[in-house]
């Protein structure tokens, strides 16, 4: 059954068109790759997956089931979850903190409540281990690297078992050995059946990962195929509109 299934999306802001018929289906455990130049409506895309706000017209189903998010809760409660580029960490908290944060594990004692720090340290080594980083649970987030902050992201999606993962520019930014850490855990969250959709200008890492690339101009769709039946050369035109549609 198809994951995501976005029908004739579009949105207005006042008189200025975002985004216009957007067609998208996102299949379990594939990675699509969303591209497009500044401005093309990526992100108001995915900020209406995501719930930040609705759609001015068309439909999203999850799983068959049509629904309407209001605002980030609701689409967290239907699986889905956000790696924003700038990560939301607090550098100044230990890497399993930074995955709790907001849904901390807490045990009671009579009247009183404490947070069970060594059940928070436990799940997030476990969930480190699946995405197969050297991220550890006491470490603090302000002496990782890049790839290290990525995982310590993604773990703290994984805690809902989201079916669907958005990544906004994750390779932005760091360096070559970093880039080959978080695609790799890419590929792990594909393993498990998750989904992705990958917001990224970097044509090496979406060729690496993905199954499908869908391009956007203007707030326009102009190309949703699979990768192996495409190339960058090709992408590129379609970005740039030296290639209307493909």
């Amino acid at each position: 059954m198809t994951l995501l299934s976005l029908k004739g999306v579009s949105k207005n802001f006042g008189a200025i068109q975002a985004l216009t018929g957007i067609d998208l289906e996102i299949q379990p455990g594939e990675a699509v790759g969303l591209m497009g130049d500044n401005g093309a409506g990526k992100s108001t895309l995915v900020k209406i997956i995501a719930g930040n706000f609705p759609q001015s017209g068309g439909s999203i189903e999850i799983e068959g089931r049509q629904v309407q998010f209001h605002k980030p809760i609701d689409a967290r409660h239907a699986g889905i979850e956000v790696v924003y580029q700038d990560l939301a960490l607090c550098d100044n908290l230990t890497a399993a903190a930074n995955v709790f944060l907001g849904r901390e594990i807490k045990r009671r004692i009579g009247p009183f409540s404490y947070l069970d720090h060594q059940a928070m340290y436990d799940r997030a080594g476990e969930l480190f281990v699946e995405l197969k980083s050297e991220t550890r649970p006491r470490d603090y987030v302000r002496q990782m690297s890049g790839g290290q902050r990525q995982a310590v992201a993604i773990a703290r999606t994984r805690l809902s078992d989201p079916k669907l993962v958005l990544m906004d520019e994750p390779t932005a930014a760091i360096s070559v050995r970093q880039v080959a850490e978080v695609l790799d855990l890419i590929k792990r969250l594909k393993e498990t059946n998750h989904a992705v959709i990958l917001i990224s200008h970097r044509m090496p890492d979406v060729f690496e990962v993905c199954d499908r690339v869908a391009v956007l101009r203007r707030g326009r769709k102009v190309a949703d195929k699979a990768i192996a039946q495409s190339t960058p050369e090709e992408v590129t035109g379609l970005i740039t509109g030296a290639i209307e549609a493909a």
